[in-house]
C-alpha cells in the first residue's frame, strides 16, 4: 500500500512547498499519500490489537493520519505543508498527539518507527519523572533491556533540559532520563522496508520490542 510514489511526492513537495504547486498536485496527494495510508491504517488495526487492545487505528485524517497542513500561525517557517507523512496510533484514552502511542514517520531518506509520549503535559511529565525516582529498578530494567535497545537504538532522549528538573536531585543516577522533555524511543527504517508487502507485520514486530516501555508509561499515567 505504501509505494515509492509516496516518497516521490514528498521529494517534489520539498522543492515546491507552496499552495499553487499543491493545488496542481492535490490529486497526487490523495492517490499516492492519503488513500494508501488510510488503507494501511485500516490493515494495521489487526496487528496493533496483538500488541495492545488499548491503542487505536483510526483510518482518517485527524484520526491516525496527521494532516498535511502545517500550523504556521506562530512560526517563522511559513512553509504551508508538512514534508512528511505521520501516522499515530494513540491510546484510546488520549485526545491528541500528546497521548501515549505508536508513531510512523515517512519522509524521503527519513523513515522511522517510534513509541512513547511526545510533549506530555506538566502533570504527566511530573508523574513520569516521579515514577523513575520511586522505582528506578523497573525503569532501568525496561529501558536498558537488550531486546529494547537492539531495536530502539536512538532511545528516547530528544530535547533534554540543561539542568535537573525542579525538585529533583541533580546527582540522581538517572538524572539524564529525568531531564527528558519527551519520552520517545525510535527505530530507523527505510523506504525499501516501508514499501515491502509485509511492512504491516514488520512494523508490528518492531513495536513489540518496545511494548513493555509504552506499557510502563501508560501504567504510570493511570491508563489501561
Amino acid at each position: 500500500m505504501i509505494t515509492p510514489a509516496l516518497f516521490g511526492f514528498f521529494r517534489e513537495l520539498r522543492a515546491n512547498n507552496n499552495r499553487d504547486w499543491f493545488k496542481e498536485n492535490r490529486d497526487r496527494y490523495e492517490q499516492e499519500v492519503k488513500e494508501p495510508l488510510i488503507r494501511f491504517i485500516t490493515e494495521f488495526a489487526g496487528p496493533l490489537q496483538t500488541i495492545s487492545p488499548h491503542f487505536t487505528a483510526i483510518p482518517k485524517v485527524g484520526g491516525s493520519l496527521f494532516r498535511i497542513y502545517r500550523d504556521v500561525r506562530f512560526s517563522k517557517d511559513k512553509r504551508p505543508y508538512k514534508e512528511a507523512a505521520g501516522v499515530h496510533f494513540r491510546h484510546a484514552a488520549g485526545k491528541d498527539v500528546h497521548a501515549p502511542g505508536f508513531y510512523l514517520h515517512l519522509a524521503p531518506d527519513e523513515v522511522f518507527a517510534a513509541l512513547g509520549i511526545w510533549g506530555p503535559g506538566s502533570k504527566e511529565l511530573l508523574a513520569i519523572r516521579q515514577a523513575i525516582v520511586d522505582d528506578p529498578d523497573t525503569w532501568t530494567a525496561i529501558t536498558q533491556n537488550p531486546d529494547f535497545l537492539d531495536v530502539f537504538s536512538a532511545r528516547y532522549e530528544h530535547q533534554k533540559l540543561k539542568r535537573a528538573p525542579k525538585g529533583f536531585d541533580p546527582d540522581h543516577p538517572l538524572i539524564e532520563d529525568l531531564k527528558c522533555k519527551h519520552f520517545v524511543a525510535s527505530c530507523p527504517l527505510s523506504e525499501t522496508v516501508a514499501c515491502a508487502p509485509d511492512f504491516a507485520e514488520k512494523l508490528a514486530q518492531t513495536y513489540r520490542h518496545g511494548a513493555k516501555y509504552i506499557e510502563h508509561l501508560t501504567r504510570i499515567l493511570d491508563l489501561s
